[in-house]
């Protein structure tokens, strides 16, 4: 059952929040998936340029409604995620993967149940080495993001809350 919210009201509504428990991801992510909207809370990989860890993860593990963010440290050298993998975490359930880094096989991602949003495209795979760091917090930019944060995306951007801002089922 898809969600629905705006981000535009959710910045709204914790306009003058000001502790750092709502956060607004830096713009730059696009849209690569098959579900526009989605929002769950978050489980975090630090990788670069290797997605050992993200392919493990979304593949074998049941997502639960959950978010993966994957810092990729900016890098679009090699693509962290491509369409099989995105068919897994549609199957197992994740409600979608945003990538601080590159994706490819644009439109087999545009055709799973999953939200990505990603920095750009690359037709380059990425190497496995099985590097990465899994729930650890990472910085976007500016916006640091912790393992169980809660995390909105739209077609307005994406944002993020210390607790759930919505009723997700």
């Amino acid at each position: 059952m898809p969600i629905s919210f705006s981000t535009c009201d959710l910045c709204d509504a914790h306009k003058d929040d000001h502790s750092g428990a709502f956060r607004v991801l830096t713009p730059g992510f696009q849209d690569f998936g098959g579900v526009s909207t989605f929002a769950g809370q978050v489980v975090t990989v630090r990788c670069h340029e290797d997605n050992s860890l993200v392919k493990q993860i979304l593949e074998s593990e049941a997502g639960q409604g959950r978010v993966l963010l994957v810092d990729g440290a900016g890098s679009v050298n090699r693509a962290l995620m491509g369409g099989s993998i995105a068919a897994a975490a549609a199957r197992n359930g994740w409600a979608g993967v945003v990538v601080f880094g590159a994706v490819r096989d644009v439109a087999e991602l545009r055709c799973t149940s999953l939200g990505i949003r990603a920095l750009a495209l690359v037709p380059m795979p990425t190497t496995r080495a099985g590097q990465g760091q899994r729930d650890v917090p990472v910085n976007l930019r500016t916006c640091i993001v912790r393992p169980g944060e809660w995390l909105y995306a739209d077609a307005d951007g994406i944002v993020v809350s210390d607790r759930p801002l919505l009723a997700i089922s």
